[in-house]
């Protein structure tokens, strides 16, 4: 089945609506109030004071398609862009969020269940990988 993106996006934040998230939309590419960013680069940036508990929403869950720009820091891809098809500089995020709501475990069925049953992936062609270490300084 051959999907356009804007029917990828629908099917992802109405999958995310039903579940009882709030769909939040996209952020302006350039943040309004935060000076550590130039330009947004991932779907968690507008949410980072709720993330840093210094800011408390009406909803625990949301689900976005948040406008990106990677231009430079970890993730820059300006070097890369037009070599492959891989690496761009403008895309949408799609994202969904737990502000103390859930976990690893229910966002790995909420991700299951989307993959398989929504988009209708072969689970055999899927593949998964985890981390099993710990992170420095953690303990874990």
């Amino acid at each position: 089945m051959t999907m356009t993106g804007n029917e990828i996006r629908k099917k992802f934040l109405d999958y995310f609506e039903a579940c009882g998230h709030r769909v939040v939309k996209s952020s302006p590419v350039l943040p309004l109030n935060d000076p550590t960013l130039l330009f947004a680069n991932a779907g968690m940036n507008q949410f980072k004071e709720v993330f840093l508990g210094h800011e408390k929403r009406e909803y625990t869950r949301a689900a976005t398609s948040q406008k990106c720009i990677r231009a430079g820091g970890k993730h820059n891809d300006l070097d890369e862009v037009g070599r492959t098809t891989r690496h761009q500089t403008f895309f949408e995020m799609l994202g969904n969020f737990s502000f103390g709501d859930y976990f690893k475990k229910e966002a790995i069925r909420y991700a299951w269940d989307l993959l398989v049953n929504e988009f209708k992936l072969d689970p055999a062609r899927l593949w998964f990988t985890v981390f099993g270490g710990g992170l420095p300084g953690s303990g874990r």
